[in-house]
C-alpha cells in the first residue's frame, strides 16, 4: 500500500507550493482542462493528472523545473520542438525561471487527446 501523499485532489496538491509555483501549476492545469474537457481530474502516482480513456498526461512541480508527463509517444511525435528541454522517455523539464512553452504544451495535449480517443475506453 502506498503511503498517503497527504493530498488527495489538485488543489490540495497546488496549495502545498509557493505563490509563483502555484500560479505556472494553475495556468497548466487551466489550459489541459480548457483543451480536454471531457478528461476527469485525479491524483495518480502522486501527480496531478488527468484522464481520458486512460491516463492522459501528468503534471509536478519540482525544485527547479515543472514535470510535464505526456507519456512516450508524444515525447517522440515532439522531440524536435522538445530538444532545448530535459526529456526522458515520458517526461519533459520545463525549467522554472522560464515561461511554459503554453503553445507547444497546447499542441502536446491535442495530440494526446486525439491518441486517447482512439482507444478503447479504460474502467
Amino acid at each position: 500500500m502506498k503511503a498517503n501523499p497527504g493530498y488527495s485532489t489538485i488543489d490540495n496538491y497546488i496549495e502545498l507550493f509557493p505563490a509563483p509555483v502555484q500560479k505556472k501549476l494553475n495556468t497548466l492545469r487551466q489550459l489541459i482542462g480548457k483543451l480536454a474537457p471531457d478528461a476527469q481530474e485525479k491524483i495518480a502516482y502522486q501527480m496531478p493528472t488527468f484522464f481520458l480513456n486512460g491516463n492522459l498526461v501528468h503534471f509536478a512541480a519540482h525544485a527547479n523545473h515543472i514535470g510535464f508527463y505526456p507519456t512516450p509517444s508524444a515525447i517522440l511525435e515532439f522531440k524536435r520542438e522538445l530538444s532545448k528541454y530535459e526529456t526522458s522517455k515520458g517526461a519533459v523539464q520545463f525549467p522554472m525561471d522560464q515561461e511554459l512553452p503554453l503553445a507547444l504544451i497546447s499542441r502536446i495535449v491535442k495530440f494526446r487527446v486525439q491518441e486517447n480517443l482512439q482507444k478503447r475506453p479504460r474502467r
